[in-house]
């Protein structure tokens, strides 16, 4: 029988020399943190409804070097009864991610929906305690789906693109 000592491990397993993937969390930050109550005490009374709650999220992501990526989750939240506003909380929460080894293709897709899907837990506990230290139940958000805003993000910048070619 043949041996085949001289042949490279990593040909073998058709792995050759290529660099495992990796996404690490090099830190995290509260970027910005602001809780607002204009009518407190007032805003703290018992309702006989609940009141309304707008929340907008956002997502940015900025190289600080080849692979190394700073992602800001952005989440707001405004409650209010009639045109009397309770809260309003904003909230810029970063990460410093190492990203290396994955297909160019992908880097998007990464920073867009799995980073910020690594950070939701921490800003949502942010959130919930800042709206309870403000004298209001906590405010727990529901699971964000960071995959459907990046392919609406997507088809909003294709259709922009088309508008702009017309």
């Amino acid at each position: 029988m043949a041996s085949n000592d001289d042949a490279p491990t990593g040909a073998a397993n058709g792995n050759g020399n290529a660099e495992q993937p990796s996404l690490n969390v090099l830190a995290q930050y509260v970027k910005d943190l602001s809780f607002e109550s204009p009518g407190a005490p007032n805003s703290l009374r018992g309702r006989d409804k609940a009141p309304g709650i707008a929340i907008n999220v956002n997502v940015n992501a900025n190289p600080l070097s080849d692979k190394q990526f700073d992602v800001n989750l952005t989440l707001n939240a405004k409650a209010s009864f009639d045109q009397e506003v309770l809260f309003n909380v904003e909230l810029v929460y970063g990460g410093v991610f190492s990203i290396s080894g994955f297909p160019q293709e992908h880097m998007l897709p990464i920073l867009f929906i799995e980073c910020p899907r690594l950070l939701f837990p921490f800003a949502r506990q942010i959130i919930a305690e800042a709206t309870r230290n403000g004298g209001f139940p906590p405010l727990m958000l529901d699971p964000i789906d960071f995959a459907q805003m990046f392919q609406q993000k997507l088809a909003e910048d294709q259709a922009a693109a088309k508008v702009k070619v017309s």
